[in-house]
């Protein structure tokens, strides 16, 4: 909003009474920087559970890696002792926790088509050039289109700068149709210059930005609530609101307990080597 708006706003009317847009404009300073103060709030607590959860995993991460490899050695212990298709299973699952395998998708991400590894993959992976793209032959449809709107739209005809940057941009879009040989999509081009150019709205009223205004700040704050409470039902913002004054021996607090269960699980597995 300018200042001259601004000062508008504050002023009182001849009759010395408040102008309604200064009440409205009020409110609006006062839900902005009530918004401000809960987006610090937000990001703040956003940081902290970024940065607990990276010392969560730096220090805990081999602990639950080491678990995880405890269980499956003596889930592979229980089936070669036992041969039972049940213990089989179980040690497979156990073993998959521990080398999780990529998907295709990652590994391949889009060189995979309907048709399997398409070709531009395949040369790619055995040295072979890779295909120039496939050149289009417009029909006489298109470049009857096409010359038909260039005739029309030529920005060598426009009267001034902003009419020939609207043809400029124009004629691009209709270039572009053209390389491809769409000619539906020269003719909806053609329909949209038939139409002419978008008639700009009217200006809002300043009551009416005001009003907008307050109605973007409840969407934003909403937008914000949603943020924040992802953040607290969270894990690690779960483990946070657990110790929000001393996250550090929390930690270690957890780092002792996972201690115990290696021990244990160790415990376990050299019972289950003995003959």
């Amino acid at each position: 909003m300018s200042e001259q708006s601004e000062q508008t706003a504050q002023e009182p009317t001849a009759s010395g009474d408040e102008r309604p847009e200064a009440r409205l404009e009020r409110a609006v300073r006062a839900a902005e920087q009530a918004l401000i103060e809960f987006e610090i709030a937000v990001e703040t607590f956003r940081v902290e559970v970024e940065n607990f959860s990276r010392l969560h995993h730096q220090k805990l991460g081999p602990m639950y890696s080491r678990l995880d490899e405890l269980d499956a050695l003596i889930a592979e212990a229980k089936a070669a002792r036992s041969g039972d298709p049940e213990d089989l299973r179980r040690a497979r699952e156990a073993r998959s926790l521990v080398m999780p395998m990529p998907g295709v998708d990652e590994l391949f991400h889009d060189w995979l088509d309907s048709d399997g590894i398409s070709d531009d993959a395949a040369a790619m992976l055995t040295d072979r050039p890779v295909r120039p793209p496939q050149r289009v032959r417009p029909t006489e449809e298109v470049r009857r289109l096409y010359r038909e709107l260039v005739r029309r739209a030529h920005p060598d005809l426009a009267q001034d700068d902003a009419e020939r940057e609207r043809r400029d941009a124009f004629i691009a879009r209709v270039n572009a149709a053209y390389g491809r040989g769409e000619e539906r999509l020269l003719r909806e081009l053609a329909e949209e210059w038939d139409a002419g150019p978008v008639q700009e709205a009217p200006a809002p009223s300043e009551s009416e930005e005001l009003y907008a205004r307050l109605e973007w700040l409840s969407q934003r704050k909403e937008l914000l609530s949603m943020v924040a409470k992802e953040l607290e039902d969270s894990a690690i913002g779960a483990m946070l609101r657990m110790a929000p004054d001393d996250p550090d021996r929390l930690l270690e607090e957890i780092a002792e307990q996972l201690l115990a269960q290696v021990s244990e699980r160790e415990a376990e597995l050299a019972d289950l080597a003995t003959p």
